[in-house]
């Protein structure tokens, strides 16, 4: 990560590198459907809306991404 900077989420209030995500490799779910789609970039995981892909993202450090896949896989978000 060359000469970045870094943003406070106003979010968390937690310290976020700038990252450029123009050129990010975004992916869809295993099924190729949805609107969720993330990008592994310099060591974070950005997640957005696949539908406005112009909305900011969601940046996840390394242990906040396994934080988040394990508490979905045990279906803490299922809203049904």
């Amino acid at each position: 990560m060359a000469d970045s900077t870094m943003t406070q989420d106003t979010w968390s209030g937690r310290d976020l590198p700038d990252l450029d995500l123009s050129g990010a490799d975004w992916r869809s779910g295993s099924q190729g459907v949805g609107d969720v789609q993330i990008a592994f970039v310099e060591g974070f995981v950005a997640m957005r809306n696949g539908r406005r892909p112009g909305a900011p993202s969601i940046l996840f450090d390394p242990a906040e991404w396994r934080a988040f896949v394990a508490n979905a896989r045990e279906g803490e978000f299922d809203l049904t």
